[in-house]
C-alpha cells in the first residue's frame, strides 16, 4: 500500500472538486484522483450563466477556480492516472491505479460522472472525429460556414445547437417530437426557435450517416412515415443523453437499471463509508451548483461517519462484555417512550446505547434493520442478537 488518506475522491469533477475542499477546510488528509482534466464535462461548456455569482463564465475557468481554491488547502494532493479497482478492506477502501500503486482512504468518494451516449448508427463510429463529435465547445470551429445536423431536444442539445450558430451557417436540430415539441427549459426553447441559423426536422431520427473520408450526407428516417430522406452535412453532434461511468464499482454498489449510482439525501451508497456525487448519480437535476452541493454532504456526512465509526469500535472492543444499542426514531414520541422503557428492560444484563436513527446511523445501516423500535445486542465486541420490538415486548 502506497499511503493512506482520510478521504479519496476517484474524479475531479465539480462534486469532486467541491468535497476536496470542504475536506481541505476540515484538514481531513485527501488524495483527489483523475485520469483527464480536472472538471469533468463541463469543461466542454463555453458559457455559463446559471451558477451562483457568475453572471458569465466559461466552463473551463470555472472548474479552474474550483481546482485553485482545493489547491490552497496543505491536505490535499492530486494524482493524474487511471483508477482499475476499488474494494474494501480494514473498515475502508482500497483504490488501485495504473501505474501508481494502490492506495488506503478511510473514506471514498465517486466523481466519476458520464460518457455521451451513443446512437450505434451506421456510420457513426466510423466518422468520430471526422464529422462526427459529441462536443461543441471542442469541435465547433472546424465547422465554419458549413452546414450542420444536431441530433437531441434535451437542455444540452438545444443550448449546444444555439452556440453551434456561432459557427456554422446552417444547425438542423433532429427532433424525435411533433413540432414545437422540445425537452429543453423553456428560455433556450424560445433562443433556438428564433435563432434564424436554426432549422428543425420535426418527427425524426437519424438512420445513416455517409462519406467517404469525412461526413458528406445524412440519412434522415421519419418517425411517422419511416421515409427516408437524404441530406448534405458536414458534421453532426449526437446530444441523446449520458451513460454513467461507474464500472469500477458497479459491483460494490448498488446501482440502478441504467448505471447511475444509488445514493440517499446525505450521498451515501449502500456501501457504508463510499458515497457518490455529481453526475453519476441517480440525481434528479445534474448541474455545476448541484453537483458541487453532492460534494459538500458527501464530506459532511463522511466526517459524522468516521466519527460514529470510531466510537463504535470503541464500545465493541473484545473486552466490552455485553451491551445493547437501542435504535429509535425521535421524531415519533412512540419511539421515545418505548425506546425508555426497552433501555430499562436491557439495562440489569446490558450496557445500553440509545441509537437516534437521524444523527447514529452507521450500525442502523450496516446492520440492515428495517424498523424502530428494535436492539442490537453484542458480546465481546460480537453481534449476538437482533431483537424487534414485539420480540423485545416479550
Amino acid at each position: 500500500m502506497d499511503e493512506r488518506y482520510d478521504v479519496i475522491i476517484v474524479g475531479g469533477g465539480p462534486g469532486g472538486l467541491a468535497a476536496a475542499i470542504y475536506a481541505g477546510r476540515s484538514e481531513l488528509k485527501t488524495l483527489v484522483i483523475e485520469k483527464g482534466g480536472y472538471g469533468g464535462r463541463i469543461k466542454e461548456t463555453a458559457e455559463i450563466k446559471n451558477y451562483p455569482g457568475t453572471i458569465l463564465d466559461s466552463g473551463t475557468n470555472l472548474m479552474l477556480k474550483f481546482k485553485q481554491h482545493a489547491e490552497s488547502y496543505d491536505t490535499i494532493s492530486f494524482k493524474r492516472t487511471t483508477v482499475t479497482a476499488v474494494s474494501t478492506d480494514d473498515g475502508g477502501v482500497v483504490v488501485d491505479t495504473k501505474r501508481r500503486g494502490s492506495f488506503y482512504g478511510k473514506l471514498l468518494i465517486v466523481d466519476t460522472g458520464t460518457e455521451p451516449r451513443t446512437l450505434g448508427i451506421p456510420g457513426e463510429k466510423e466518422f468520430v472525429g471526422k464529422g462526427v463529435s459529441y462536443c461543441a465547445t471542442c469541435d465547433a470551429e472546424f465547422f465554419k460556414g458549413q452546414e450542420i445536423h444536431v441530433l437531441g431536444a434535451g437542455d444540452q442539445a438545444i443550448e449546444e445547437a444555439n452556440y453551434l450558430t456561432r459557427f456554422a451557417s446552417k444547425v438542423n436540430i433532429i427532433v424525435l417530437h411533433e413540432e414545437g415539441h422540445l425537452d429543453c427549459n423553456e428560455a433556450s426553447a424560445r433562443r433556438a426557435m428564433k435563432n434564424p441559423k436554426i432549422n428543425f426536422i420535426w418527427n425524426a431520427t437519424l438512420d445513416k450517416i455517409e462519406g467517404t473520408d469525412h461526413v458528406e450526407k445524412v440519412v434522415i428516417k421519419n418517425v411517422q412515415t419511416n421515409e427516408l430522406t437524404e441530406e448534405k452535412s458536414k458534421g453532426v453532434f449526437f446530444f441523446i443523453g449520458m451513460t454513467p461511468k461507474t464500472d469500477i464499482v458497479r459491483e460494490l454498489v448498488d446501482c440502478d437499471e441504467k448505471g447511475f449510482i444509488l445514493v440517499n439525501e446525505q450521498q451515501e451508497t449502500s456501501v457504508p463509508g463510499i458515497y457518490a456525487v455529481g453526475d453519476c448519480t441517480n440525481t434528479f437535476l445534474r448541474q455545476v451548483v448541484t453537483a458541487a452541493a453532492d460534494g459538500a454532504r458527501a464530506i459532511v456526512s463522511g466526517e459524522r461517519y468516521l466519527t460514529e465509526k470510531e466510537e463504535l469500535d470503541e464500545l465493541l472492543k473484545p473486552e466490552s462484555g455485553a451491551v445493547a444499542f437501542v435504535f429509535y426514531d425521535p421524531y415519533s414520541s412512540r419511539d421515545i417512550e418505548v425506546a425508555a422503557t426497552f433501555e430499562q428492560q436491557l439495562a440489569p444484563s446490558y450496557k445500553v446505547y440509545k441509537q437516534d436513527i437521524s444523527r447514529q446511523r452507521l450500525l442502523y445501516r450496516k446492520l440492515a434493520i428495517q424498523q424502530t423500535v428494535s436492539a442490537a445486542l453484542y458480546q465481546s465486541g460480537e453481534l449476538d442478537k437482533i431483537l424487534t420490538e414485539e420480540e423485545l415486548s416479550v
